[in-house]
């Protein structure tokens, strides 16, 4: 008996060895590596428990998903953002970058078991059921999240469209857990949207950082301008609730506002992931007035955008303090066509700052809150609508006094989203202040 279980922990100990050799030569077959020094008493250790769960456990495991379950072990184990990915998860990654895929339309991470909303993507279904950046999910139907991988958590919200799910949320602020059923997809995301605010401000809207997002943004920019009388006097630029992508979209981004200096650099243990952008000259606004919206859903390469611009101070950041999330995460392919998604680098801002855990402090901090109309207003009368009140120079000349303006629009806009609101006055006053010294030249 005994020599049959030390045969075993041989054959165990040659397996898991050919394991961790064939994994070495698939992961690091392009870096330039001389030596991979192997922990033979921490392996021992593996093997030992190998051989105690193929004997001991209650019912039979066969040797792969053992050996998978491990290898996710070692990766979620690192960081909530790195993982295993089997072929199956490693198509669907490669899915979601194409702007098309299945599901609710959430970006998703783990938080102490849990599944963290990390933002809703615009016009899906859970943006439309109410979910919020920041809700953790405890339940998916009537299957506990607890114990679950991100991946299997992730092919349990994903399934046929039309079909339904059923989310419990737990969410800060609320008294209990909720409970919100979505109706699932085919998951459309247009990365760019943009719109005139009124004759002279942009309003461009990135929900995600995708392969084109640079590209797009450029055209719908373009397109704007041809419609404006003086050019485009400023933008607004909303990332809030955009979870991040790919990091070429964003130093595509920053470069369309800068013409020189450094957008983003990454720094990790191989050379190969550090890694330095920088501006190209021409700014297609032509140094217009930036303002870029960020709340807690702003995340890694949104993050990459707002820290650029505000490092080189070409933008005002207004909003809530953004996610944290400063680090690099590379997929490297296996033979057996799954991938490893590991974290290699961190970020850094143009001025040297690491985003990891920090985030982006906005320069105007905007709190959430609801505008609604005083229905206890009235219309003030006002000198002009005295009788017999002195006429104005116009009113002499058969003009009629200037008039207020329908103030029913920025209402609209206050009520719907007051922090679009606040940025495009805040727009308005740096054109004004923008244009003061040459009206005051001459003032004493």
């Amino acid at each position: 008996m005994k020599a049959t279980k030390r045969n075993f922990l041989i054959l165990s100990m040659g397996l898991v060895l050919g394991v961790m050799l064939t994994l070495g030569q698939g992961v690091l077959a392009k870096r330039d590596v001389a030596e991979v020094n192997l922990p033979v008493e921490e392996l021992r250790t593996f093997t030992e428990v190998f051989a105690k769960i193929k004997s001991d456990y209650v019912e039979p495991v066969d040797d792969r998903t053992l050996l998978e379950n491990a290898i996710r072990g070692m990766l979620t184990g690192l960081d909530p953002h790195s993982t295993y990915l089997d072929p199956e998860g490693y198509k669907e990654l490669q899915v979601g970058t194409t702007g098309k895929f299945g599901g609710l339309g959430i970006e998703v991470g783990m938080e102490d078991g849990f599944v963290k909303i990390i933002s809703p993507i615009d016009d899906t279904p859970a943006a439309r059921a109410g979910v919020e950046a920041g809700d953790l999910i405890v339940r998916l139907d009537d299957t506990p999240v607890k114990g679950l991988t991100l991946s299997e958590a992730v092919k349990i919200m994903r399934g046929k469209p039309g079909s339904e799910i059923l989310l419990t949320i737990v969410r800060e602020g609320a008294e209990k857990p909720l409970k919100i059923s979505i109706k699932r997809d085919i998951i459309r995301v247009k990365s760019v949207k943009a719109r005139m605010l009124d004759e002279d401000f942009a309003y461009l809207r990135i929900t995600s950082f995708q392969s084109k997002t640079g590209e797009s943004l450029y055209k719908q920019l373009k397109k704007l301008d041809k419609n404006t009388t003086n050019g485009l006097q400023g933008i607004v630029l909303d990332l809030r609730n955009n979870p991040g992508g790919v990091l070429s979209a964003a130093v595509d981004v920053s470069d369309a506002f800068l013409q020189k200096g450094l957008i983003v650099y990454t720094e990790g243990r191989d050379k190969d992931s550090r890694l330095r952008f920088s501006a190209t000259p021409d700014d297609i606004i032509d140094g217009a007035p930036i303002v870029v919206l960020v709340n807690g859903g702003s995340a890694s390469a949104s993050e990459i955008v707002a820290g650029a611009l505000q490092d080189h101070q070409r933008a005002l950041i207004m909003g809530s303090k953004t996610f944290g999330k400063g680090s690099v995460q590379t997929i490297l392919p296996m033979n057996s066509n799954a991938a490893l998604k590991i974290t290699t680098a961190r970020y850094y801002t143009p001025s040297g700052r690491s985003i990891q855990a920090e985030g982006i402090t906005p320069d105007i901090r905007l709190e959430s809150v609801k505008v609604s109309k005083d229905e206890r207003s009235f219309k003030r009368v006002k000198e002009a609508d005295l009788a017999g009140h002195l006429q104005s120079a116009n009113e002499k000349n058969g003009k009629q006094p200037s008039k207020e303006n329908d103030n029913n629009d920025a209402l609209t806009l206050a009520s719907t989203d007051y922090h679009l609101y606040e940025a495009l006055n805040m727009l308005r006053g740096l054109k004004i202040m923008a244009n003061v010294p040459a009206h005051n030249k001459n003032i004493d």
